[in-house]
This record gives structure tokens, sequence and C-alpha cells, in this order.
């Protein structure tokens, strides 16, 4: 028997293993096993069994087959479904297979081998003679060295000492010496279900009854009988109690469920010691139990909305339900205005897959918006809502996931990655917010959340919902075309209205004032109004920090990240000058570091500065910030919009993060300071993106009684993206770009491909670069593509490597597949370091 096995390293092809055969009754697709790789055991995945090599594609004379180390499964880990579902994901998105799967399960569930290094006689000789000569110690010397005084090693400490690349190239060259032994073991997995000891009476029926008697001298002591559903043999006598044994066994009989050892003593108010003595004489038995760690534990007992559905609301509900009852694949397009309830519909389109005996999915696309998704769901459907997201522990994370794959949970919400929730017959699949880029992965595998969710849902027979009041120009595109089955809700809840948008031209503000102004007049009188009115008010800026850059009047030399080609951007409460792109930080200088001048200047604005203005000019306000400077720690996004929502701030300043999906009805004014930068994004969605954050954070206003209203700050109000936004009128913005796209070759008329080519060196960089775009040119036979660049990126550098770029443009994925598989082939057999190129299918930014 073989194994095909997937590992979850930057490698495009699948290996075929020999499985022992201890193994092989038990091994199946989706099981984890440790295997060799080269030197190393690495942790892979089955995903396929071959009752021979020829069935594998193999020649069984010339191949040499390694054997599976261990399998850590008896039952997949990874389901039918969902290896069907990464496997395209690999397809499509250009992945490593092993990478998508490792994706998809919880992180820190897989074992690592570690690798431990020794020094031998003969290294230590070495050693010492290279001390004796007392030069100056080379590399191979200095890392014998750090090996002799630990003993034994853990080649991970080696790598900070090197570069990993180097360490590991010494560590080769000092085994090879016979300098070192290197061993190779397993370390077990980072995270594991939580176990605690638990306390139980030795009965289901515990009646504890306390008698008193007399030992006939005088002295009295207590007994305790405690009822057991036990064999007529056992007749012993009841134990004599102490009063601490007592006070355990009554708190134990009036909890309905076992305690936890530490709950006990606390309640009870003694020592581990005297329950370890009610165990010995048999009362009570001490046991191990898995707890769950419950990220939803503060959510219980709430009690869902009543609400009535509206006509447009019921009759979107209809249209899904009947969907569901087919029990077939049906994609819809959810275009609902802010404000209009599509939340609402959601909830009870899963309650209608639940009732069926299905499950429901809805992804969110930020995690900020998680706590008050969450909420409303465990209201509705109590202990069967499970929530995935990165900001969880790695331990919450594996309990929901446990939770889901063994039926537990049958609602799920999370971010992008909880679309590979195990959930079992799913049934329906809600993507909020589907127009969000957050939905793309940034980093390998680099699929999108959206479009996975359809494909799941289409293999699955389940119905998708993608909802949004201003949906991407793909989905609506595919809507219009009759791919997406389109559902408009047109009107508010109640029938509010919109809130009212005026714009403010900077310009006129400028000549006004004689010089560029933070606050225009308009915009300092709504907020002082809104407050006198008793209401609370949204002020937005997506962009953080205190200043964007600082600037040297005398020479202007402008203070840079030495790794990127950005700007640091100033922090006044951290004292840094910050890069939001690697993290390099920098003390404020004093004066410039180019001619010591000591005109130091801050140039813009951040979420930073704008609330410390709002401040001093409005001391009486409560004022808050929201970005993520002020959301690090845990919790903190979940209680700055408790007190928000509770009255307890006046204002909030914020970024995007205050523009997406809250619900606050006090609400009634909306500040945006500007958005022109996103304008001027060198990107072609950067209209769509700027036309979609202006709705969206617009409908935050005016979701209670009375009405809204926003003021838009812009130095280009004649640009068609805020016209149609001031207007919140999508289907003109949409005419407007589906035109402009059309003409450009953008989507959804093409497919594009971006290949990023990164190195330290840029002339490394380049020759890649021209040599993936001339095999790529070579391998276009048909001449169906369009190949752009090489280039440099908008950001040509990042982290301290050179970024190009070449784009493909087609409107047949089949021959762009070809010819990018057919480049990448020619650039591995010429010699070339594949992890030097980033290929991004369907790319929602060319940044």
């Amino acid at each position: 028997m073989f194994a095909e096995v997937a590992i979850p390293l930057y490698v495009f092809q699948t290996f075929t293993y020999g499985l022992p055969e201890s193994f092989a009754a038990q091994a199946q697709p989706g099981c984890r096993v440790l295997v060799p790789l080269g030197k190393q055991l690495i942790t892979g995945y089955i995903v396929d069994l071959h009752d021979s090599l020829e069935e594998a594609g193999l020649d069984a004379e010339s191949t040499e087959v390694k054997f599976v180390e261990e399998l850590f499964d008896t039952e997949p880990l990874v389901t039918a479904e969902m290896l069907e579902l990464t496997k395209w994901i690999a397809d499509y998105y250009f992945a490593p297979w092993g990478e998508v799967i490792k994706s998809c399960l919880p992180a820190g569930i897989n074992a690592e081998a570690e690798t431990i290094l020794s020094i031998t006689t003969e290294g230590r000789a070495v050693l010492a003679a290279a001390f004796a000569r007392q030069n100056q110690p080379t590399t191979k010397v200095q890392a014998l060295a750090l090996v002799a005084e630990e003993g034994m090693l853990d080649a991970r400490v080696l790598a900070k000492h090197f570069n990993k690349v180097r360490a590991g190239a010494i560590i080769r060259e000092l085994e090879r010496s016979g300098w070192i032994t290197v061993q190779r073991q397993m370390q077990d997995a980072a995270v594991k279900p939580k176990r605690q000891q638990a306390v139980r009476l030795r009965s289901a029926e515990c009646g504890v009854r306390i008698e008193e008697k007399s030992d006939g001298a005088g002295e009295r002591y207590s007994t305790a009988s405690v009822s057991e559903r036990v064999s007529a043999a056992d007749t012993a006598p009841s134990p004599v109690l102490t009063e601490q044994q007592k006070r355990v066994l009554a708190v134990l009989a009036a909890s309905p469920e076992p305690l936890s050892l530490a709950d006990l003593t606390e309640s009870a108010d003694v020592s581990g010691s005297v329950i370890r003595t009610l165990e010995r004489k048999g009362v009570v038995e001490v046991f191990t139990r898995e707890v769950r760690r419950d990220p939803l534990a503060h959510l219980k007992n709430l009690e869902a909305d009543d609400l009535t559905l509206s006509h447009k609301q019921q009759s979107a509900l209809d249209a899904i339900k009947a969907k569901l009852d087919e029990g077939r694949y049906a994609a819809f397009l959810l275009h609902g205005v802010t404000g209009s309830g599509k939340t609402e519909v959601y909830i009870r389109a899963m309650r209608a897959a639940l009732e069926k005996g299905k499950t429901a999915l809805m992804l969110v696309p930020e995690i900020s918006l998680t706590p008050m998704f969450a909420r409303r769901l465990s209201a509705h459907f109590g202990d069967a809502v499970a929530i995935l997201h990165s900001s969880l522990s790695e331990g919450e994370r594996l309990d929901e996931w446990n939770r889901m794959r063994r039926g537990e949970a049958r609602v799920c919400i999370g971010a992008r990655s909880a679309v590979f929730t195990p959930l079992e017959n799913i049934g329906l699949i809600i993507v909020d917010e589907e127009h969000e880029s957050a939905y793309k992965q940034d980093e390998s595998p680099r699929y999108h959340g959206r479009d996975t969710a359809i494909v799941r849902a289409l293999k699955a027979d389940a119905v998708v919902i993608l909802g949004s009041a201003t949906p991407s120009m793909e989905s609506f595109y595919n809507a219009q075309m009759g791919k997406y089955q389109y559902v408009e809700m047109k009107e508010r809840i109640g029938g509010r209205d919109l809130a009212k948008v005026e714009v403010v031209d900077m310009r006129e503000v400028f000549q006004r004032h004689g010089k560029q102004q933070v606050f225009s007049d308009e915009m300092k009188e709504a907020i002082r109004e809104n407050h006198e009115r008793g209401k609370q008010t949204l002020v937005l800026l997506n962009r953080r920090g205190y200043s964007t850059f600082l600037l040297c009047r005398s020479c202007g030399h402008r203070a840079a990240c030495p790794n990127c080609d950005v700007t640091l951007t100033y922090h006044k409460s951290e004292a840094r000058l910050t890069c939001h792109y690697c993290g390099h930080q920098e003390r404020v200088p004093r004066s410039c570091q180019n001619c010591d001048g000591a005109f130091i200047y801050y140039v813009g604005e951040g979420t930073e500065q704008i609330e410390a203005l709002l401040k001093e000019m409005y001391p009486q306000m409560r004022i808050a910030r929201l970005d993520r400077d002020t959301t690090r720690k845990r919790g903190a996004f979940e209680r700055l919009l408790g007190q928000f929502a509770i009255g307890d701030l006046d204002l909030m300043v914020g970024t995007q993060m205050i523009a997406k999906g809250h619900d606050f009805h006090n609400v009634t004014l909306v500040c945006v300071i500007s958005v022109d930068a996103g304008l001027s994004i060198p990107d072609f969605r950067s209209a769509e993106r700027t036309f979609q954050l202006l709705t969206q954070v617009a409908g935050r206003a005016g979701r209670g009684e009375e009405p809204g209203r926003v003021v838009l700050q812009s130095y280009h109000p004649e640009h068609y993206a805020l016209r149609y936004a001031r207007d919140q009128v999508y289907e003109k913005f949409y005419e407007h770009e589906i035109h402009f796209r059309q003409e450009m070759r953008y989507p959804p008329f093409v497919a594009l491909i971006n290949v990023l080519v990164h190195h330290s060196e840029y002339a490394k960089a380049a020759t890649v670069a021209a040599e993936f775009a001339r095999l790529l040119k070579t391998a276009d036979a048909e001449r169906a593509l369009r190949i752009l660049g090489p280039a440099p990126a908008p950001l040509s550098r990042i982290k301290g490597e050179h970024r190009l770029q070449v784009l493909i443009k087609t409107k047949n994925r089949r021959v762009a597949r070809e010819a990018l598989d057919a480049a990448m082939l020619g650039l591995k057999e010429a010699g070339y370091d594949l992890r030097m190129l980033n290929v991004e299918v369907d790319p929602v930014s060319l940044m």
C-alpha cells in the first residue's frame, strides 16, 4: 500500500510513500502522517492511496520508496469535501496543495520535528585547537562553540545567530566534517484539548444525610450516609466525615454537574487534601475531563429580537427558502441599502437551513464585525453557534473547530479562513459585505474567501448569499448576466431616509482662510450642533498615526523606511516613526538627519492627530479613537464599541473600521475628513473602493428615528465616485465604472494574473522578471494573452526586497494557466528559485 502525500511547503507536487503494514489498515485520505523529506521529518497529509507504484504513476523498478514514519490520525482530519475544495484552490490560485490543506486546519494542531545538534569528540578537539591558536574564529568555529556550550542545541537557536539559510549550510558542513551529530525528533502539537481535574459524587443520586453519634466515651463524631447504586455485596459502613468533608459533599450535592477541583476547593473553602481523603474513602471520584475554551461564554442566555419582516425582506427570504427547498446549488446577490435589514434575512435563512437538517456558515470581512453578529446569532441559536477567526487563542480555535467537526455546533460565523470550517451537510453560506478586499488572502495560498465560498456551495449543492449595499463590480456584473439571482432591497427598515450627504469643496475653504484647514467651518459647526442635540458623531479618516511623514524645510529630506519604498509615519503617543509595512521604528529626530537642520515639519494628518484636535476644540465632549493602534489588546475593540453603543462616548474617530456593519441608532452625523488619497492610488479599483467606503460610512448615520447627515470634505468634489456616493446611487456609479473597465480591459471583462518578482538584489529580481516575461510570451502560442511588464511595482521595495510586476490579461483562463505553468517550469529548469515569484490570480489590488 502506498500513500500520496501533500507537503505544506512551497512545492507543487505530491510525494508517494510506502505504508507499513501497521498503518495500512487505518490510513485514509485526509489523515496526517510524518514523512521524511530530504534530511528532515515533516507532517504531511494523505490525499490518495494506491495499491501499487504503477497505480501512482511511478516506475516500480527505478523508484526508491521512503516509508511513512508515523500515522497521527485513525480517522481523517480533513474530510473528502475539504480535500476536493483545497485541491481546487491549489489548482486555481497556483498554490501548493499542502499549504492549502494546512491553512484549513487549526493553527498549532500539527506535530513538528526539531533538529538537535550535539558536539562529537572530534568536534571538541577541533574547537580546543581553534581556541589555542587565538585567531579570529571562523563561522564554523563560532557555531561549534554554541553547540559545545549547550551540550545539546536546537537548530532553531543556531538560526537566530545566523540567518536560516546560512545556518542550514553550516549544520551540513559541521555534520560532514564529523564535528557534530544531528538527531531529529518530534515535538508534541503546539495546541491540544484543554483538560482539568473534576470531582463528582460516586453516585448519580447524591443525597447526603448528616448524623451525629456518640462513641460511648462522651465524644461525638459525624457520619454521612451517601446513597449509591452499587451491588448488594457493597455493605461497607458509612465513613466518618469531618466538618470540612461535609461541606464538600454539600457543595457537590447542590451542583447539577461535576465541579472542577479548583472551583470545589474554593466553594467549600477547603484544601485539595480534603477532597483526596474523600476519594480514598470512596465517597467522591476525581477524574480528568476535557474542557471547552468558549469564546462565546459571555453571550449566554441572550434573548432574540422578535422582529416583523418588511415586504422586501420577506420577498428576499421567500426566494432564498425556495432554493433551499430544492436542495440544489443557487447563488444570490442580495443588494440591500445600508439599514435595509439584510442581517435579519440572513438569520431567517439560517433557521430555514437548520430546520432542514443542514448547517449554515456566515463569513464577515473583518474580525471586528464578529462580536456584533455573534451576539445576534447566539441569541437565536444558542450553543449551536461556533466562531472562528485569527484573534481567538489557538486553544479556542481548536475547541470550536472540534465542536463543528463533531456536529455539536451547526452554525459558524467567522472571517475569511472560516470558509474551511468542518461543518458537515452544509446547506447555506452567507458572505456579508461581499465586496470587501479583506476576503483576499495576501500571502500564500492567495485565495479569495468569497469566491471559495461560492465554489464550496457549488460542490455541496448549497445556497450561497452574497450580501452588500455596494456590490463589487464583478458580482453585480454576474447578476446582470444571470449567473447570480438578483434580489434588491432599496428601502431602509421603517421607511427611514438615507442620510443626506453634503460635499464641502476644500479649495473654497482654502481661499476663505488663506491656508490649508483640517476641518471646514461647515464640519465644525455640524459637530457642535449634533452634540448639543444629544446625538453621536462618527469621524472617518482612513489613515492612522499622527502625521503622514516628517519633512525638513531646509533641504526637503523626508524620513523614509530603510527597508521599504515609503515614508515613516509619526505616532505621537509612542514618540516613534513607524513603517506600516515592515514594522521598522525609529526615534523622532530633533534635527534633520540629512543636513542637521532644525526646521522639522510634520506633514499630513492621521487619526491620532484628528482625535487630539477634536479634544482641543470640544473639551466638553467624550471622544475616543478606533483604529489598529487602539485595538491591539484583546477585547479593546469590543470595549470601545460597547462604550459608544451605550452612549458613554459622544464622538468616535476612526479608520475604515468604523464604516462597516455597525448599527448605532443614536448616530446622526458622519464626518469624512478626506478620501482624496484613496482616489489617487495607482490602482484600477481606487474609484470603486472610494465609492464603497463613502457609501458604507454614510450608512452608519440615521439608523434610528432621526434622519442622518454626512459632511464630506474633498479637494476633488467633481470626481464621479464622490458625486454618486453623495447621491447614493449605486447603479449610476456602476454604469460609469463598467464602461471604464470595458475600455481598459479590466475585470469583469478579462481575468488578471499578477506575478510579483521580489529579491533583495534589484539585478536578480530584474533578470528573473525579464526571463519570466519572455517565457510567457513564448508559451502563448495562441496569442490569447496580453502581457504587461516587467515593470517596478507601485511600491517598488518592501521589507528590503525590490519588487517587479508582470501582469497577464486574458479572456481565456485555460490558455493563461498553461502559459503560466510552462513559464514556471522553464524558470525551474534554468535553476531559478521559484520562491522569488508570488503568483496572484484575480488580484484585488495591483500595489
